[in-house]
């Protein structure tokens, strides 16, 4: 384990703890953020593990609990994890696609005192949601959207966006606003895990994007407060990079199946990086004195153009593993930043997208699933990134 490379006092604690609690999942996304090689992963956390890495992130400071996976409803013990990070003071928020969501196990939730839950769909009509998820579950996801306002929580609704959907942005919000949601978040695919696999057939063009944002506008102007729509545009789209999870190790603590912790969801596609596990180490000193937390913290790591720009305490030099996927190097500015001198491989993208997308005639989409996913399980990290660029 290296020494801290900042004073600990200098280093805060993390506020967001993200449990992904099992890789398993009744879905198939196309878009699915997880590992490619998940399925390789079949040592998950036990119950009472799981619960002394709750105990220990809310010692440190962390206020803020997501349940994630896969799909977390696939646990048995989630409704007992729900209670124990409700009893250490946690806001807890379950992130689910609504299967395996049954009144039973929702009433208990409430009893328990989850605070929040997040349901996913993949569009507004059967035949697109069922397509982009490789199953049958329109009808059971819509059933579990009115479960969950008959348990009277805040209804968030998250669509993730690609060239399939742009286009169909006004008939999800109408959708939206029949089951009641509160807050839609429409995120456009960003492209890791599963996503970059199928990049080339999901990248919409320029001229979807203008019109959708219009639609997602005019209808901001006519619903006001009634519902709150964020609209998240594609950071390829971008010339200047987000500020990944507000800084790498600054706020966001992800946690495994397998119990590897992680300063973000994708991070395990780094190479060269040993990422602590909380069954070995604790959580206070993965946060504050492992390499893989401390690695991009600061600005000592960053080359040009990132070390001497003015905005590089605003977005950190942008997004680590993007870096690593388009330029095959995660020191390198993150190349949706216009200053940075891979900048022109991503306008090649998306231009390629604009003049020639690629179908699924050409390139069949590869759906998440876990014959798919050992395919990857032997293929180095390098030569599969290679392969996906």
């Amino acid at each position: 384990m290296s020494d801290l490379t900042t004073p600990q006092k200098q280093i805060p604690p993390p506020l967001w703890l993200l449990a992904e609690v099992t890789y398993k999942c009744p879905l198939h996304c196309v878009f699915c953020y997880n590992p490619l090689n998940y399925a390789e992963n079949r040592n998950e956390l036990t119950t009472a593990q799981w619960i002394d890495v709750l105990q220990q992130a809310r010692k440190m400071g962390a206020a803020q609990l997501g349940f994630s996976g896969g799909e977390p409803l696939v646990r048995d013990d989630l409704e007992e994890l729900i209670g124990e990070g409700h009893r250490l003071g946690f806001y807890t928020n379950l992130i689910t696609s609504g299967i395996g969501l049954t009144e039973t196990r929702i009433a208990r939730m409430k009893e328990l005192g989850l605070d929040h839950i997040q349901l996913s769909f993949q569009d507004s009509t059967k035949e697109m949601n069922d397509f982009l998820s490789s199953t049958k579950t329109f009808e059971l996801k819509s059933r579990v959207a009115k479960l969950i306002k008959q348990y009277d929580y805040p209804m968030v609704l998250n669509v993730v966006l690609h060239r399939y959907n742009l286009d169909h942005v006004g008939r999800i919000i109408e959708m939206a606003v029949e089951m009641g949601v509160e807050y839609l978040e429409l995120a456009n695919t960003q492209y890791y895990g599963w996503g970059m696999v199928n990049r080339d057939q999901l990248i919409p063009t320029r001229e979807q994007l203008v019109r959708a944002e219009a639609v997602v506008n005019e209808y901001r102007a006519k619903l006001g407060s009634k519902v709150r729509i964020l609209f998240v545009v594609p950071d390829y789209f971008e010339e200047r990079p987000k500020a990944c999870m507000n800084g790498w190790g600054s706020v966001f603590l992800a946690v495994a199946a397998d119990g590897s912790a992680l300063p973000c969801h994708a991070a395990k596609s780094l190479p060269g990086l040993q990422f602590p596990n909380v069954t070995e180490e604790s959580l206070q000193d993965i946060w504050y004195k492992s390499d893989a937390f401390n690695r991009y913290r600061g600005d000592a790591w960053m080359k040009e153009p990132c070390r001497s720009c003015s905005e590089k305490d605003k977005d950190f030099g942008g997004c680590r593993c993007q870096a690593y996927a388009l330029t095959g190097s995660a020191e390198n500015a993150d190349p949706v930043c216009s200053k940075s001198p891979f900048h022109d491989d991503v306008k090649k993208i998306v231009m390629q997208a604009q003049t020639k997308p690629v179908t699924t005639e050409e390139k069949p989409l590869l759906f998440r699933t876990d014959a798919n996913s050992m395919r990857y399980a032997t293929i180095p990290i390098k030569d599969e990134r290679d392969k996906v660029r």
